[in-house]
């Protein structure tokens, strides 16, 4: 497929708006219902999209690394469960924003697991990042106890941990992807997690009313188009060229916070939030490439991937 800007930003775009209504539809259904409950059917419902997506090449399940998708499932299951938490706790755009945070622990986790040594402009630009996490935390009057009472400060704690989950889960796909398919990578994620979360659920389920069960329903369908449109996204351009649309997020957030909620972004969020993004578009420009590189196909997607979805 040609090199289309255009449509690739559109449609990670249109994915990072699908994630912003998953996230909603989450908030909504966990003051009622139980963590694993709804990401069980999250992972159900996005199965057939992840099976159309896999058919489209080739739909592949034999492994020789069980095991490593066993583990990358469980710590993206975490990973997973936090999100829920600290969503269904937070304003929208505030967990949307410490989401971001997760480059910034790629770049931490990297030293230790995979003995790499950052340049001294990705430090600058974790440097930057934090700093945002402090304003954000400062704002909320996290640093100095006078949190409101309303939102728990083990909640943007909880939201915080989950950046550096999620960049655990990426390097995880990133280890499988040197010997797997993206698709067969996807194929067991959602299938081994939606048997450990179908586990527990005789002993924590909770029956949903009618208005949950569609939100449940809908979980699993907006979980899914959005992989489908990133997927597509990334096979359309080149992953540095759109990156940066993926931090849209934050306004489709604040948009439906607003609206849904009735979440007013504060300024502290506002500045924090920016800087955040700032070290993580710091960072795509200093990863893209000087030549121009091959357009980016299904198999080299799943990483990118899973930083939004998380």
């Amino acid at each position: 497929m040609k090199h289309d800007l255009k449509r690739g930003a559109l449609l990670l775009i249109s994915a990072t708006f699908f994630i912003a209504l998953l996230n909603a539809l989450q908030k909504l259904t966990g003051s009622t219902l139980p963590a694993l409950e709804i990401i069980f059917f999250r992972n159900l419902f996005s199965l057939p999209f992840v099976l159309l997506i896999a058919s489209r090449t080739q739909i592949v399940l034999r492994t020789e690394h069980f095991r490593g998708h066993l583990m990358r499932s469980v710590i993206g299951l975490i990973s997973m469960i936090m999100v829920v938490v600290s969503v269904t706790r937070l304003p929208l755009a505030e967990q949307q924003v410490l989401s971001y945070t997760q480059p910034l622990f790629l770049v931490l986790l990297s030293i230790p697991l995979l003995h790499e040594k950052p340049s001294l402009q990705r430090w600058i630009a974790v440097c930057i990042g934090f700093s945002g996490v402090v304003v954000v935390a400062l704002g909320k009057g996290l640093l100095h106890g006078s949190a409101s009472a309303v939102v728990p400060t083990w909640a943007y704690f909880i939201a915080l941990a989950q950046g550096a989950v999620g960049a655990l889960t990426t390097m995880q796909i990133r280890q499988l992807s040197a010997t797997e398919a993206s698709t067969t990578i996807s194929l067991w994620q959602a299938i081994l997690m939606t048997v450990m979360t179908a586990a527990p659920l005789p002993f924590i389920w909770t029956t949903p009313h009618i208005a949950d069960a569609i939100c449940l329903v809908a979980v699993g369908a907006f979980a899914g188009i959005s992989q489908v449109l990133q997927t597509e996204a990334f096979a359309s351009a080149q992953v540095s060229a759109i990156g940066p649309f993926a931090y849209s997020g934050l306004l489709w957030a604040a948009i439906i916070g607003w609206l849904g909620f009735r979440e007013i972004p504060g300024m502290a969020m506002l500045i924090g939030g920016l800087l955040i993004i700032g070290s993580g578009l710091w960072m795509l420009r200093h990863d893209r490439p000087t030549k121009k590189p091959p357009v980016v196909t299904t198999d080299a997607l799943t990483t990118t991937n899973e930083g939004m979805q998380s």
